[in-house]
């Protein structure tokens, strides 16, 4: 059965006020669902601006458990809820004292919290120290079971590993969402 599903790709510039960040995000999914977004993705890190590309231990305190309870998972759900759109948010997570991960949570239509994925891959690369930030996501390659079809979601650097897609498609993924907060960097200007 062939079906239409409006997508919205969210992807803006941050500052470093997260709180205003996160306030600017929401007038933005509320402009894409006005807008008939059905399901929406942020952008890698959506509260933030890219702070990887130095080793800066106060960028830890970013970092906020993802669960229900959360208030940031709260208010998304709210959202998603209020606005009868699925929601992909990529977030900061600490799992526990000296474990943290690039995650995303899910949140279908009704506001129900699917669950999250935790990036897999992590580049340390000149400008890109997320080793320094990230552990290894260990959840595995999940598809989510949403309002508007079957998803899955790697971020960023997953894309560049072709089996991670592979394992989503074997299991039924319908659309795959890359969240990611980089593009062209300045710093490798001139480079080849």
């Amino acid at each position: 059965m062939e079906r239409k599903v409006n997508l919205g790709l969210m992807q803006m510039r941050c500052q470093e006020d997260n709180q205003a960040n996160f306030d600017r995000a929401i007038l933005h999914i509320k402009e894409a669902a006005g807008n008939g977004a059905q399901i929406i993705c942020t952008q890698e890190l959506f509260k933030s601006p890219y702070f990887c590309q130095v080793e800066n231990p106060d960028h830890f305190d970013l970092a906020e458990v993802i669960d229900e309870k959360n208030p940031t998972i709260k208010k998304l759900s709210e959202l998603a809820s209020d606005l009868k759109i699925v929601l992909i948010a990529s977030l900061f997570e600490k799992r526990a004292p000296g474990i943290y991960h690039n995650t995303t949570a899910v949140l279908d239509a009704d506001g129900s919290f699917l669950g999250k994925y935790r990036k897999m891959h992590i580049p340390d690369d000149p400008h890109y120290y997320e080793k320094y930030y990230f552990t290894p996501g260990d959840l595995g390659y999940k598809v989510f079971d949403t309002k508007f079809g079957k998803i899955g979601v790697l971020i960023c650097w997953d894309q560049w590993f072709p089996e991670a897609a592979r394992l989503l498609g074997l299991q039924g993924v319908e659309i795959i969402f890359i969240p990611t907060a980089i593009g062209f960097s300045r710093a490798e200007e001139g480079t080849t």
